[in-house]
């Protein structure tokens, strides 16, 4: 599927273009129960499931790579706040960047992935060869990129959305609606305290 989102089973896997961003989420309507969409989060937990500094966060915010979608920063005093989908583009930025592949290129697969619905955006699989970045469907798209002989990486971004589903169910939230922050208990620290408690 190309980012202007005409199918792309006839023409094999096609390379990201770049297309206006679309927000990510909206705030949950007062009273409803909270859910991924009604949740923001502040940069400490953002990084922490991203698995990246606040420098880079602060950086990437900063030059408009990843901006938080739920609020930004106006001010002393004030957080960011990042959705749960703002958090698996932090993730996904990261390992990109980590395989080399160009500043303008990940600028690119962002906009595609704000792009996304969240049905869609699990099943997506991105490749790439280092120089230009696709978004691969199927595995006949993966396999006809590997065809051509070059070095080839993959991230599948379903993966990536399980990893920060896992690690934000046991980090702190915000709901957007009511500003309320949301302790969630983390096992690791549970599992700390007790061996605190017996030393």
């Amino acid at each position: 599927m190309s980012s202007t989102g005409e199918s792309s089973a006839a023409n094999g896997p096609v390379p990201l273009r770049e297309a206006p961003a679309q927000p990510l989420s909206k705030p949950a309507p007062p009273g409803a129960e909270p859910s991924e969409e009604s949740l923001g989060y502040r940069g400490p937990t953002a990084c922490a499931a991203a698995g990246i500094t606040y420098r880079q966060l602060d950086y990437w915010a900063r030059t408009g790579l990843v901006e938080p979608s739920v609020r930004a920063a106006f001010g002393s005093g004030t957080h960011r706040l990042y959705s749960f989908r703002d958090v698996v583009v932090l993730k996904i930025v990261k390992r990109l960047l980590d395989t080399g592949v160009s500043l303008q290129n990940i600028r690119t697969a962002v906009q595609h992935l704000r792009q996304q619905d969240s049905i869609a955006l699990p099943q997506l699989t991105l490749m790439s060869d280092g120089a230009t970045v696709y978004e691969c469907n199927s595995p006949d798209e993966v396999a006809e990129l590997l065809q051509g002989g070059q070095g080839i990486f993959g991230i599948a971004v379903g993966v990536v959305w399980r990893d920060v589903e896992q690690a934000l169910s046991q980090l702190h939230a915000e709901r957007v609606d009511t500003g309320e922050t949301l302790v969630r208990v983390n096992p690791t620290d549970e599992l700390a305290k007790r061996r605190h408690r017996a030393g």
